[in-house]
């Protein structure tokens, strides 16, 4: 009797292996597909061939991977390769709620200001380490004309 629970017990154990195995593989397929806009293209300035519609976003930082604190942040924006001069940009980094650690959401929002030729520059803030989503939002005229999203992780 003893053996066949043993027995048992080991086919448990493989099975749980290999459907985290299976899971883990799809999790990480499913985050490393290509950032998507709202509208399910990709995300401006990250296609080869450029934004179908000629907007490109690029978000730098300083230091570079952002830290906990204050950060610089440089957005570069062009549209088919002219620098984007009569924009509003803003970024925006979200941490989602973990309920567990009794944490809520996170959120900080800069506006960024126009340097010329296309750069816009302002301060984040960062209040602690991990995975954080970005957003990039260029609008002109009260239009958003475009949104570049990505998930960056402080230290």
């Amino acid at each position: 009797m003893r053996s066949r629970i043993g027995e048992f017990a080991r086919l448990g154990v493989i099975q749980w292996g290999v459907m985290l195995a299976v899971l883990t593989t799809a999790l990480l397929t499913i985050g490393c597909g290509a950032d998507q806009s709202d509208s399910g293209r990709p995300a401006a300035g990250n296609s080869p061939e450029g934004n179908p519609d000629g907007l490109d976003i690029t978000l730098r930082t300083d230091p570079d991977p952002v830290r906990t604190g204050e950060n610089a942040l440089e957005v570069v924006v062009t549209d088919r390769g002219k620098p984007v001069t009569d924009a509003r940009v803003s970024t925006e980094f979200f941490m989602a709620a973990m309920p567990s650690m009794n944490m809520p959401e996170m959120r900080d929002k800069t506006e960024l200001a126009h340097q010329g030729e296309g750069v816009y520059r302002g301060k984040g803030q960062i209040v602690m380490g991990g995975s954080w989503d970005v957003t990039v939002r260029v609008t002109r005229g009260g239009q958003e004309i475009g949104t570049k999203k990505m998930t960056i992780s402080a230290r």
